[in-house]
């Protein structure tokens, strides 16, 4: 609704993870740099973790996009799933075509064949989980059981694990010894520094399509930066409340009681350093936007 008011067209700080908007952040691309070379050994697991927002399955399409086209992708999305069901989400990303009737051991033996077939078409088999630490203890012990599948030489399926640091404390049981030592590259993200968070909101402000110079100064991007923690779905979050507060007030750059409201406003981005924001400021601040927006939308000029 802000778009044409600051000159933009198309939202910069979508939740929804975009390719067109990524930027070249060290932690990012030193991400991709280990997948890529991890790829290219043809070895069993490889794992990303970091916390909630920090950009995992931003990296995780960003890798399949820019994948080589001798590899085959399968890509499950949603990985809450038990073994039988693991097995019939990886036949069907490998494009199997075969009866419900069957058991799974012949199902696991049509998968080794076409994983055997594709190997011998020139392909490299990578299966990608995001969301990994949803899936259950027999669903990991049966992933690694599939790494099994292997040629003289390499193995025919390799497994990039995209998770949330739960894994990690998972794998640390004993339980999961077998499947840890197959863990051979990993990589955990860290969050932005403060001045990756203020080039990361220009970035994706001028992708955007922003041509008024910076919306956001490096003060209050830092600002933001601080209350989310560097963690990128939360700057984006304060950022595009702050550009709604400002739409509301008909002002065309953001102030600092645009960002202290935005702040106030979402509860995860109140850190005990106390960036000290009055709840009064929030409350009237986004109050006067709702009456705004509602003018709009009547076709009123603001």
């Amino acid at each position: 609704m802000y778009l044409q008011h600051f000159g933009l067209t198309e939202t910069p700080f979508s939740l929804t993870p975009n390719t067109g908007f990524f930027f070249g952040l060290a932690p990012h691309v030193e991400a991709l740099q280990v997948l890529q070379m991890a790829l290219q050994t043809g070895e069993g697991f490889i794992k990303v973790t970091g916390e909630v927002g920090t950009g995992k399955t931003l990296i995780c399409r960003k890798l399949m996009n820019d994948l080589p086209e001798r590899f085959h992708c399968a890509y499950l999305p949603n990985p809450y799933l038990t073994p039988d069901e693991l097995r019939w989400a990886v036949a069907m990303e490998l494009g199997l075509k075969h009866s419900s009737q069957i058991d799974q051991q012949q199902l696991t033996g049509l998968i080794q064949q076409q994983l055997l077939a594709l190997s011998a078409h020139g392909h490299s088999i990578i299966l990608v989980l995001d969301e990994a630490q949803a899936l259950p203890d027999e669903s990991l012990e049966a992933l690694r059981l599939f790494t099994n599948l292997e040629t003289e030489s390499r193995k025919l399926l390799q497994v990039v694990l995209f998770a949330q640091p739960e894994l990690d404390e998972r794998l640390a049981q004993n339980k999961f010894r077998q499947l840890r030592q197959r863990i051979t590259f990993s990589y955990c993200l860290r969050s932005l520094t403060l001045d990756e968070s203020s080039a990361y909101i220009q970035h994706r402000l001028t992708v955007a399509g922003s041509e008024n110079g910076r919306l956001f100064s490096e003060q209050y991007a830092k600002r933001i930066a601080k209350a989310a923690r560097g963690i990128p779905r939360l700057i984006n979050v304060l950022s595009h409340k702050a550009l709604l507060v400002a739409f509301g007030e008909g002002s065309q750059k953001i102030e600092r009681h645009h960002v202290d409201a935005a702040i106030a406003d979402t509860s995860d981005a109140m850190t005990s350093q106390a960036l000290v924001v009055k709840w009064a400021i929030a409350i009237t601040v986004i109050a006067g936007i709702s009456v705004s927006v509602l003018y709009w939308f009547k076709g009123g000029v603001i």
